[in-house]
């Protein structure tokens, strides 16, 4: 036994029964007080190595990757003497808690000491549990905070509180005042929320890495995924032949997707191996509350299963952030704080309520916190979604949230359309990228929903311009043709979808799709006798007649269409359409109203400050001055389009300038260069999915490779055309831009290093060049963040590299550049 002060303290434990044993046989040992107790850590510092102080358990199963996760824990822990793992229910906070403390356990001379207080329910019993688990015995009257200070006031340990969520403010007081009194504790908690404790550190701790939804490689690198180790490595304990192999592998990579990497869920799902395949399993993850039971009888009873899991954490919401919860699972990817108020509040939320709820659910590890550009976003995983869409479906208000989250997104279309010719044009245009998950909800909501397809037809017509931005033709296609097809009423609205789906028709090349659509369009907007209707349908004939090729015949009907655009004067888009349509046109033709008709596009872009309008009317103007053999400008005009598009990726205007770089480049007889320009604009096209709307310039393409084919010969060209389109996206903008030192060639060793990279992963590896963080990185890609990580991880493997910065540095001489 030993005294410390007016306490006294039990140490049950056996051996060190023996080394205080031994303490007391030494002859310089003093009889009373803080002599004794110094006496009795000097035979325990003695002892070591063969004695190793501290109760953490010993691992059962194998630890699974967390490699970044371990050295960012131990450079903070060794930076603050608090630090906080965070993190949704079952995603590994413990096992990565337990597994730091054995790492750094011989940095700590009194031990690491793991108190579990998952058991535990009564706030006021924290720091008698915490004696307890230091292997302690407290019988003085003294309180048991006071007691600690006392016992750990010259220790060196490490205390791991496990499990602090629900008693979060005990936990908060008590470690703040034992680390204002004991110099050598440091304290490692694990919690779904912080503990806000002054000088504390946080470490979100993440899903395990996983494939990507494109994910396409051998079966055998998918091991490298952390999820899909684990998995593999748990269906093995309970099935000994089990294996990832060709066949299995992708089943397995999509369980582990739509298991969110968390891995309680996968080793839930991997005991399942014993009776199911993993196919069978991804069949039943539609229900996985029901399939994702009977974990480990060892472990904690909420860990037993994932619906337990999710209703410990269901507990530590207050009542309304668990109202809250169930409303944000009608969200498909992530949402913003707007759309949150928009959609959930009611009598039973208030608006102004919200943004406490979001940050409180925040905190819980219940919502993940993105970075957008300039907005924050937020994201539930799809585990935490489906447990919330199960009280929202059992709260009866699952159709009326549907309902406001569709009217919600109607609105955000409407207003973006608004906005394209501003300002804000390219703002808007990003910004609903990563809305598209939500945007295609709403849609399929409106056409699934009995009366509602007129509300599908107006969100789907007012993104015409966000379809083509963003290169999502094909999809707007098939939101328009069935939303068309369900609700055949004669209404200015189905006008509207009409011309616009024509519209999205003619840009895909798909002429004789469209004729039947031109027609009903005109039809319809002659009987409603509305100007816009009009308008528009006559756009569409004009715009027919241009991709058929016959000029002649489209400059009159655009010109009408310009006109009566102009009268209705409440659609500065459509007007702004119509002015480019009919400058290229007129340019094509050397028609003497070229010159106008272009410097007045320009002047439209430039007055409603549109970047992405700006851009293609300065085309048009290059274009003009092709037309008239002034090739000096029109490059130059070419060139500032192509940065522009350059500055919001769009592919469309890369292959309209590239192309027509070309041009010039051939007419100023500079034959080798036109020619990789037109190798370069295929590689452009193979980005798109092929020429579409591109058809119209096949006259000028054609008398282009003529001219380079007579000048250069079959051979000569067929080699510069193949140099061109063996160029990167990046490389042949790079060199229509003029800047060779991009697409200079660099050496068999980084080609070779290159193709060790998926496509994905030289993405990547480009960003990191570009400056982007982790975060930034899987916001540009639209993938989560803990797959960025993963993604970097593997770079820094295959290309045996230890930092981002050798990445950055290899990346920009990469060859290959994606």
């Amino acid at each position: 036994m030993c005294r410390l002060g007016a306490a006294r303290f039990h140490k049950p434990n056996g051996v060190l029964e023996l080394v205080e044993a031994y303490s007391r046989q030494l002859p310089s040992q003093p009889r009373l007080g803080q002599h004794r107790q110094r006496s009795f850590e000097g035979v325990m510092t003695s002892a070591k190595p063969w004695l190793q102080l501290g109760n953490l358990p010993i691992d059962s199963t194998s630890f699974v990757g967390r490699r970044r996760e371990l050295s960012e824990a131990r450079r903070l822990l060794g930076d603050a003497r608090l630090l906080t793992l965070t993190g949704v229910g079952g995603v590994g906070k413990t096992r990565l808690a337990l597994r730091l403390a054995a790492d750094v356990r011989r940095t700590f001379p009194d031990g690491v000491w793991l108190a579990d207080l998952a058991e535990l329910r009564d706030g006021e019993l924290v720091p008698q549990t915490v004696i307890a688990a230091l292997g302690l015995r407290d019988d003085s009257p003294r309180l048991p905070g006071d007691t600690l200070l006392e016992y750990l006031a010259d220790k060196q340990l490490l205390l791991v509180l496990d499990n602090c969520e629900h008693l979060r403010d005990a936990c908060a007081v008590l470690a703040a005042k034992l680390l204002s009194h004991a110099e050598g504790l440091r304290i490692l908690a694990t919690s779904r929320q912080l503990l806000n404790v002054q000088g504390e550190q946080v470490l979100e701790v993440p899903p395990l890495s996983i494939p990507d939804r494109d994910w396409h490689s051998a079966a055998g690198s998918l091991i490298e995924y952390e999820a899909v180790r684990l998995f593999a490595e748990r269906a093995a304990a309970v099935v000994p032949s089990f294996a990832i192999t060709p066949d299995n592998g992708p089943v397995v990579a999509r369980l582990c997707q739509g298991l969110d990497g968390i891995p309680l869920a996968i080793e839930l799902a991997a005991a399942r191996s014993r009776v199911l395949s993993a196919e069978q399993i991804l069949e039943r993850l539609d229900d996985r509350y029901r399939l994702l039971t009977g974990g480990s009888q060892t472990a904690l009873e909420r860990h037993q299963t994932l619906r337990a899991a999710m209703e410990w954490s269901h507990e530590l919401c207050s009542p309304q952030e668990q109202i809250l919860w169930a409303r944000l699972s009608v969200f498909a990817g992530g949402f913003d704080l707007e759309a949150v108020e928009q959609t959930c509040a009611d009598e039973d939320i208030a608006q102004q309520d919200i943004f406490q709820l979001v940050t409180g659910l925040v905190d819980k590890s219940i919502l993940d916190r993105e970075e957008h550009g300039s907005r924050v976003r937020y994201r539930l995983l799809e585990t935490i979604r489906q447990y919330g869409q199960t009280h929202l479906t059992e709260s009866g208000q699952g159709r009326s949230l549907r309902r406001r989250h569709r009217d919600y997104y109607h609105d955000l279309a409407v207003r973006a359309d608004a906005a394209v010719m501003s300002p804000r044009q390219t703002e808007w245009l990003l910004r609903l990228r990563p809305d598209l998950p939500n945007i295609r909800v709403a849609l399929e909501s409106c056409l699934t929903e009995p009366g509602q397809a007129q509300a599908g037809l107006q969100i789907a017509s007012a993104l015409q311009y966000y379809w083509l931005f963003h290169g999502l033709l094909r999809e707007a296609r098939q939101w328009l043709t069935r939303a068309l097809e369900l609700d055949p009423r004669p209404t200015v609205i189905r006008s509207k979808a009409l011309s616009t789906t024509a519209f999205v028709v003619l840009l895909q090349g798909d002429i004789d799709a469209a004729l039947p659509l031109r027609d009903e369009g005109n039809a319809l907007a002659q009987r409603l006798h509305d100007e816009r209707a009009l308008a528009h349908a006559i756009h569409i004939c004009g715009m027919t007649a241009w991709a058929q090729g016959d000029l002649h015949c489209a400059i009159p009907l655009l010109t009408d269409a310009l006109e009566r655009s102009r009268t209705a004067g409440d659609d500065p888009t459509e007007t702004f359409i119509d002015q480019l349509f009919l400058a290229m046109t007129t340019a094509l033709l050397g028609d003497a109203r070229s010159a106008a008709c272009s410097a007045e596009t320009l002047k439209a872009a430039q007055s409603a400050g549109a970047e992405w309008s700006i851009a293609w009317a300065k085309w048009v103007v290059g274009l003009h001055h092709w037309s008239q053999g002034d090739n000096r400008q029109a490059t130059a005009l070419f060139q500032d389009a192509l940065r522009l598009h350059r500055t919001f990726s769009n592919e469309w205007g890369y292959a309209w300038c590239i192309e027509a770089l070309a041009w010039t480049a051939a007419n100023d007889a500079h034959y080798e260069r036109a020619a990789r320009l037109l190798g370069a604009t295929l590689a452009c096209l193979r980005a798109i999915g092929g020429m579409g709307g591109f058809k119209l310039f096949a006259a000028a393409h054609g008398q282009c490779e003529t001219q380079l084919r007579h000048a250069l010969g079959d051979d000569a060209y067929a080699a510069a055309v193949q140099r061109g389109t063996d160029l990167s996206l990046d490389q042949a903008i790079a060199y229509a831009l003029g800047d060779q030192a991009t697409t200079r060639g660099l050496g068999s060793s980084l080609t070779r290093a290159s193709g060790a990279l998926t496509r994905r992963e030289r993405q990547v590896a480009e960003l990191i060049a570009e400056g982007l963080s982790n975060k930034q990185i899987a916001t540009k890609l639209v993938i989560a963040p803990r797959t960025a990580e993963g993604h970097v991880e593997h770079i820094l493997t295959k290309l045996g590299f230890n930092s981002r910065t050798q990445i950055a540095t290899w990346a920009a001489a990469d060859p290959e550049r994606p």
